[in-house]
């Protein structure tokens, strides 16, 4: 499932391809009607950037083609005439570039935004700060979860208004190596503790960036993760089955330990 830091690695792999690149051709799969992709052709590609779980590919007339991949999208980048590692009915979008084909396959959201759209676009517009930005700004992201107080903070880790790039995986794995109850209201934290978290996310996304699968635990054997995906599997820690519930509106799943995540844990620290 793509997070933050799977867009900036996409974003890192397409840049140097397709920047300063003209679109030589381009075509849409046919379930993406409202994609006007002869309107591609000619343009040149100024900029492919990240914004937490977004990816922008910028052309020369303004526009930016926007993509969120959702659970199960993807961008793959192909020499010309070379099999693709996916079938092309799932293909949305696809470029020829001079020397490369760009294709992105499945994604939850593909669009045209005309650049007064980029600038209005509120899933844009109001992003709070990105964790990979080199300019991250941690009190402002603070800020913003204080200002949601009541929120769980499990749900408050992926709302991406609050600071993005943090997804389902990285969620619950990031709770327990705080040992945070993912049900405790952030009112009910102190700043050390909400900073901490954006720090550990910050190293962990930071870390994955060198790819290969997504990986929280290093150095503890062949496991990669500690919770994620474990539900009724013993903790690595203590042994304590490790448990699964649904939270949020839209009822994404969270895993912890009971045990090593107590819901009784006190106030450290001091709030600003």
């Amino acid at each position: 499932m793509p997070e933050g830091d799977t867009l900036f690695r996409i974003a890192r792999t397409l840049r140097p391809i397709m920047r300063e690149q003209t679109i030589q051709a381009a075509r849409r799969g046919r379930d993406w009607f409202r994609i006007d992709a002869d309107s591609f052709v000619g343009r040149v590609v100024t900029e492919v950037e990240a914004r937490g779980k977004h990816l922008l590919i910028h052309l020369d007339d303004g526009r930016a083609i926007h993509s969120h991949l959702g659970m199960t999208g993807s961008w793959h980048v192909y020499h010309p005439g070379q099999p693709w590692l996916k079938p092309e009915r799932r293909a949305a979008l696809v470029f020829e570039l001079a020397e490369w084909t760009i294709v992105c396959f499945s994604p939850k959201s593909l669009e045209t935004l005309s650049p007064m759209g980029l600038r209005q676009q509120s899933y844009l517009r109001n992003l709070g700060p990105d964790l990979l930005s080199p300019d991250f700004d941690e009190e402002a992201a603070l800020a913003r979860y204080r200002f949601h107080g009541e929120l769980p903070i499990g749900e408050a880790v992926m709302d991406q208004t609050l600071a993005c790039g943090i997804g389902n995986e990285y969620k619950s794995e990031i709770l327990f190596l705080e040992r945070l109850d993912p049900f405790r209201p952030v009112e009910q934290m102190s700043d050390e503790q909400v900073l901490s978290l954006l720090r550990r996310a910050r190293w962990l996304m930071h870390r994955n960036l060198r790819g290969g699968p997504r990986q929280t635990r290093f150095g503890h054997g062949k496991a990669r993760v500690w919770v994620y995906g474990r539900a009724g599997e013993e903790c690595y820690e203590c042994g304590t089955a490790i448990q699964m519930r649904r939270q949020g509106d839209l009822g994404r799943s969270t895993y912890w330990c009971p045990a090593c995540q107590p819901p009784s844990c006190p106030l450290e620290g001091k709030r600003r």
